[in-house]
């Protein structure tokens, strides 16, 4: 092999790497930390999540990915998590192909746009008291699904983020898993700081800590 192509071989697979850790798995990870937080700091959320795996899964065996992607209230949590804390808060930056007018400005052809999926998230003219957190704002309302324009964390169309699918089902397996399988509760008193970090994703400032305590299900699993 030619010593110009094995440097391009492996430029790629380092290219390939970084997308597959950054891309889709801090991402997970981000996300999964955000949403037990808001959990933490919402007692009420966390006994209907559980009340309905219970519900649907049982104490008998563990949460599997084909029936945790069918519990409505945990994916409520996980759209509402998406939604206040989007892991990419400015998704990837697009070019304009021509000449376009966006929010009454003129963009010239070959324009880098910069979406902020996190200020459309929490717009009030879009959304109905935007810092709360309320998993219940995406039920259904008449047969019809909640509004969800302006709703983003992974961009739309052509562009979309091709690992949505993969991300959405590990984060409700995920998340599912430890609500079976775990109590949980905060460390002290006060609840869990939601300050945001800086960076291109969007960490939290100060590192979750939290006690669990072991349901029922883990000794029948293990015993």
């Amino acid at each position: 092999m030619l010593p110009h192509c094995a440097d391009t071989l492996t430029k790629c697979f380092l290219f390939v790497f970084q997308a597959l850790i950054f891309a889709g798995t801090e991402t997970s990870a981000t996300t999964l930390e955000w949403a037990m937080s808001n959990l933490l700091n919402h007692p009420e959320v966390v006994e209907k999540a559980k009340i309905e795996l219970d519900n649907h899964i049982g104490q008998e065996h563990l949460i599997e990915e084909v029936e945790a992607s069918k519990l409505k209230y945990l994916q409520n949590i996980i759209s509402e998590t998406l939604r206040l804390h989007p892991a990419a808060p400015m998704l990837l930056p697009h070019l304009s192909s021509k000449d376009c007018t966006v929010g009454g400005y003129d963009v010239p052809q070959n324009t880098m746009l910069m979406v902020n999926a996190w200020a459309i998230h929490r717009d009030p003219n879009i959304w109905a008291d935007p810092m709360s957190f309320k998993p219940e704002r995406f039920d259904f309302e008449d047969g019809q699904q909640a509004d969800k324009h302006g709703f983003i964390p992974f961009g739309m169309g052509r562009r979309a983020c091709p690992g949505s699918g993969l991300a959405l089902r590990t984060l409700s397996l995920t998340l599912g898993s430890l609500i079976q399988c775990f109590e949980w509760k905060r460390i002290g008193t006060e609840e869990v700081n939601m300050t945001e970090g800086r960076g291109t994703l969007l960490p939290m400032a100060i590192p979750l800590e939290a006690q669990c305590k072991a349901r029922p299900i883990i000794n029948k699993i293990f015993s």
